[in-house]
């Protein structure tokens, strides 16, 4: 059987620069003396821009941290509910949005720091997906293929120091590796010019299960029990040892960006039919339901963009559409089940790196941008309001939001 063609390799990188523990009362070190507790959680936003990024308190707008920054950037859930992973030319590097509750089981208690960018710095070719699940985050190089794994609470290790192991996939490609509670891995395969494998492997790095039957593999999500990965025929579930193929209703039903719930068997996707197109501005999402391998198509009589799906905490889908609201899509019964209005109306640009509305939900509250006014928007989704908006700097392009 195949196994991964390096050997893990342990790498101790220094994390500095605004990180603390995540329990204050057991530090091994003194806190700094920016560290304060709180009442309650305090919500913060981090907002790329065209030269920078922000941390913004998201209950009334102030901005914490406006730090300037070469390129463009990209940011993604570090997977620790305090940090971002920050993706610039060269690599990446975490950004502490510096907010944080110590959960004591029957009662927590909330702390914040002064947001900061840390000595925490992965160096990439060409640096892709970002991918935590089960207390453990990837970082895939496209460049090199190769995959950097740390426990993102060592992010907030007050001595400074995240061990992270990295191994290597056999060709470079733009791909995605999600690390398994086993400590196996799901990983795609493919070439700089042609995607079309997944491979699941347990911890040794032997293969377990192997296609080759997904082309134009692409993104990722995880489900209560599983992981599914898209191609541009549906996509295929990974779980209990197998991978199963979930056929699309067209030749080409591409789906290339998913959002996942740990409690849920569903996950959304998005549903492209146009293999020509220069940019395809489908309306319709697809919903897949793992236990079965199945799939069934929700139109939203909106189109919307790769930056437009997410979930909720009670599992259900929330998509941003080009009609300016958020839909509410109920993935058991694979309907619409409500619209809030919140932005403008838009078009998505066809140069992907243009700045178009992002969102972002972190419980039942959902975030969300609008370039056109550069604004943040915050949606109570119980509620079906909107209950803020927020006058930003800077035109925002990407979001990550933390609960605090």
């Amino acid at each position: 059987m195949r196994s991964l063609p390096v050997a893990l390799a342990l790498l101790v990188i220094a994390a500095s620069g605004g990180c603390a523990a995540d329990d204050p009362e057991r530090r091994t070190a003194p806190a700094p003396p920016s560290v304060r507790e709180v009442d309650e959680p305090e919500p913060r936003l981090a907002v790329s821009y065209d030269g920078g990024v922000l941390v913004v308190r998201a209950d009334d707008g102030e901005v914490l941290l406006d730090e300037q920054l070469p390129g463009y950037l990209r940011l993604s859930p570090a997977g620790d509910g305090r940090h971002a992973m920050v993706s610039r030319e060269g690599g990446w590097t975490a950004l502490d949005l510096g907010s944080w509750t110590a959960d004591h089981g029957d009662h927590g208690h909330s702390w914040v720091d002064d947001p900061a960018l840390t000595g925490f710095e992965v160096s990439a070719e060409e640096p892709g997906h970002v991918v935590p699940h089960h207390g453990t985050t990837a970082l895939f190089d496209d460049g090199s293929g190769t995959v950097t794994a740390f426990e993102p609470h060592d992010l907030s290790d007050p001595e400074g120091e995240v061990p992270a192991t990295s191994w290597t996939v056999d060709d470079p490609h733009h791909g995605v590796a999600v690390p398994l509670d086993d400590g196996g891995w799901v990983h795609t395969v493919g070439t700089t010019d042609e995607r079309s494998g997944v491979r699941l492997a347990d911890e040794d790095g032997d293969t377990v299960a192997e296609t080759d039957a997904c082309p134009g593999v692409h993104g990722e999500a995880a489900a209560a029990e599983a992981v599914v990965v898209g191609c541009e025929d549906g996509a295929v579930v990974v779980g209990g040892g197998r991978i199963r193929h979930v056929a699309a209703p067209d030749a080409y039903g591409r789906i290339g960006n998913q959002a996942g719930s740990g409690d849920s068997a569903f996950v959304l996707g998005d549903y492209k039919v146009d293999e020509d197109a220069e940019l395809e501005r489908p309306t319709r999402i697809s919903v897949i339901d793992t236990r079965d391998a199945s799939l069934e198509l929700v139109d939203l009589g909106a189109s919307y963009s790769f930056r437009s799906l997410a979930r909720a905490d009670d599992g259900d889908g929330v998509v941003l559409g080009t009609d300016g609201a958020l839909h509410v899509v109920d993935v058991r019964r694979a309907r619409v089940t409500g619209s809030i209005p919140v932005v403008g109306r838009w078009r998505e640009p066809l140069d992907w790196t243009v700045a178009r509305p992002n969102l972002e939900v972190v419980g039942s509250t959902a975030y969300v941008t609008e370039p056109a006014t550069s604004e943040v928007h915050v949606v109570d989704l119980e509620r079906g309001e909107v209950v803020a908006s927020h006058d930003l700097p800077q035109v925002p392009d990407e979001l990550v939001a933390v609960s605090g």
